[in-house]
């Protein structure tokens, strides 16, 4: 019996590192919960969970600006000892703490949708940010004809994924249309009402604003719905980020140009594949790209827009 407690203890110690039942336990931890861009990302990552057989936690602040909020659901994820972490950091510094800290207790970390000032992660899988926003300037200086008044309705400080489309789309719109100004820039903080209310401000300060580009998907809905109350749909030509079915609909009456539109599903699917690779000792890249596209309404009804546009979330989250 003495002979075979070390096997024994070493079993256990296995097992319970490896998570519930023997499955590797991963954390999944999103900027916030409550809005279509996210929920599709879960359902990215529980379908990689069932393909890999693994186990996901996720769990995420309410909103995206809760940063002490995100850090404890890190922190609480790494003395639960799962067995590696998935994170897009709301903040690019204020998650820094915690991601190395899970680099010191050996538990591997994917970052996803938007970049950290450590280097202390597995991979990065996210949309090329700056590109993007380099694709919502061109669109922009296409439909006005390269001359005109924009406004931009940025996120909010310290978000990098956003803070890199707002560079990308100011750097393109001043290289490629020098006949193009930037009048205004504001954030609206990630939320719809915000947004709305700063929409609001910028086209009453701005009367002959030509066009406007918002960051992200509660950016773009305060946009649209400003745009919509004041019925220049058509004049100000917005270009928004992300989709939902509110902004879909904007886009198919003419109250939005156009969307740059990414895929979430597949970077919650990539970065939950990535992390349990490295658990599994295999080899990845430090970047993993996941490409974005400006999408028009006459766009709608192609089978691969419409793949990207619907996912059956349903059919992942139940």
């Amino acid at each position: 019996m003495k002979r075979l407690l070390p096997w024994i203890l070493a079993l256990t110690a296995l097992a319970g590192g490896c998570g519930r039942k023997g499955k590797l336990v991963i954390g999944v931890v999103p900027k916030g919960q409550a809005h279509i861009f996210w929920q599709t990302v879960h359902a990215g990552a529980a379908s990689a969970a069932r393909e890999l057989d693994v186990e996901i936690r996720w769990n995420g602040p309410t909103v995206e600006t809760e940063f002490s909020r995100q850090v404890q659901i890190v922190e609480s994820m790494i003395n639960g000892r799962v067995d590696g972490i998935v994170l897009a950091p709301a903040d690019r510094v204020a998650l820094v703490s915690v991601v190395e800290r899970a680099a010191r207790e050996k538990i591997p970390v994917t970052i996803f949708d938007s970049g950290i000032d450590t280097d202390h992660y597995v991979s990065f899988v996210a949309t090329n940010n700056y590109a993007a926003g380099q694709l919502a300037a061109r669109r922009v200086g296409e439909v006005l004809g390269g001359r005109g008044a924009v406004a931009v309705l940025m996120n909010m400080p310290g978000s990098a994924s956003t803070q890199e489309r707002e560079k990308g789309f100011e750097d393109a719109l001043g290289k490629d249309f020098p006949g193009l100004r930037i009048v205004a820039r504001q954030f609206g903080m990630s939320d719809r009402a915000k947004s709305l209310a700063v929409a609001e401000d910028l086209l009453t300060a701005h009367p002959d604003l030509n066009a406007m580009f918002a960051s992200n998907e509660p950016g773009s809905v305060g946009a649209a719905q400003a745009v919509k109350s004041r019925q220049l749909g058509g004049k100000v030509k917005l270009v928004g980020f992300d989709s939902s079915p509110t902004l879909v609909e904007d886009l198919k009456t003419g109250v939005i140009d156009s969307l740059v539109v990414q895929d979430p599903f597949q970077i919650g699917h990539t970065a939950v594949k990535s992390v349990v690779a490295k658990l599994r000792g295999e080899s990845l890249p430090k970047k993993i790209d996941s490409p974005a596209r400006v999408l028009a309404a006459r766009e709608l009804g192609l089978p691969d827009v419409q793949r990207l546009l619907n996912p059956d979330l349903k059919k992942h989250l139940q």
